[in-house]
């Protein structure tokens, strides 16, 4: 069965790991759970993986070619990502432990480990990650409240139907960044989504309806040939 998170999306996590039977014995012990799994063997591989797609989770090996967990891990936080980051080492001293905290990761995992383990630890982060994404969100004066599923312009309330609110949380989540059509289809929609793709363009033409032109805004924003951006400021 597939695993979603509160909004209804499936659960899409990344592994970073240069050990082939690892990878492939923790891929398929996470999608057999439900879970949607992408993998990268290298750090550099991995580090631009996560940086042009949206996940819920990484797991990172310290020992990597290439960029080092570590190096991956800072360069994430340094840029304002903060999926949540399990590292996997072989490594299991107190100081390897300490500096991949300090690099922002937010657990840390010694192999050989078990996958009952794993899916735990797992789960725990998913579980803190899901409280932190419940905190409204806001761009300038366009605020999202999440737990509520309310939309604000400064005082205004904005009503949208399910469809719009998730594409516009998607969006505000992910502002400032370039977001292709199948990152939105993927993110709102599900995986296995076989319909038309414009249907994205329908409802960002509907939120410019609600949230932009009422207010003299244009806050999202098409960037052509690549998808659409939520302008930080709010428009």
């Amino acid at each position: 069965m597939p695993r979603w998170d509160h909004a209804g999306w499936q659960l899409k996590l990344l592994l970073i790991e240069d050990d082939p039977k690892i990878t492939r014995a923790v891929s398929r012990g996470l999608r057999a759970e439900g879970f949607t799994v992408e993998t990268a063997s290298r750090g550099d591989d991995g580090l631009w993986l996560a940086t042009e797609g949206s996940y819920d989770l990484i797991l990172l090996d310290i020992l990597l070619p290439g960029r080092n967990g570590y190096q991956v891990c800072a360069e994430l936080r340094a840029a304002g990502d903060w999926t949540p980051i399990l590292m996997l080492t072989a490594k299991d001293g107190d100081l390897d432990e300490a500096e991949g905290l300090d690099t922002g990761a937010d657990d840390y995992l010694t192999k050989p480990f078990s996958f009952p383990v794993l899916l735990a630890r797992i789960r725990a982060l998913l579980r803190r990650a899901a409280t932190r994404e419940l905190a409204p969100v806001a761009a300038g004066d366009l605020r999202v409240e999440a737990a509520e599923r309310r939309v604000f312009r400064g005082t205004k309330a904005i009503e949208l139907t399910a469809r719009e609110f998730d594409v516009l949380l998607f969006l505000i989540r992910n502002q400032g960044v370039v977001v292709s059509k199948l990152e939105i289809l993927n993110g709102v929609w599900d995986y296995g989504f076989e319909g038309d793709p414009n249907i994205v363009e329908v409802y960002v033409g509907r939120l410019r309806k609600k949230v932009d032109q009422p207010f003299g805004r244009s806050a999202i924003e098409t960037i052509r040939g690549a998808g659409y951006r939520l302008a930080e400021d709010g428009g």
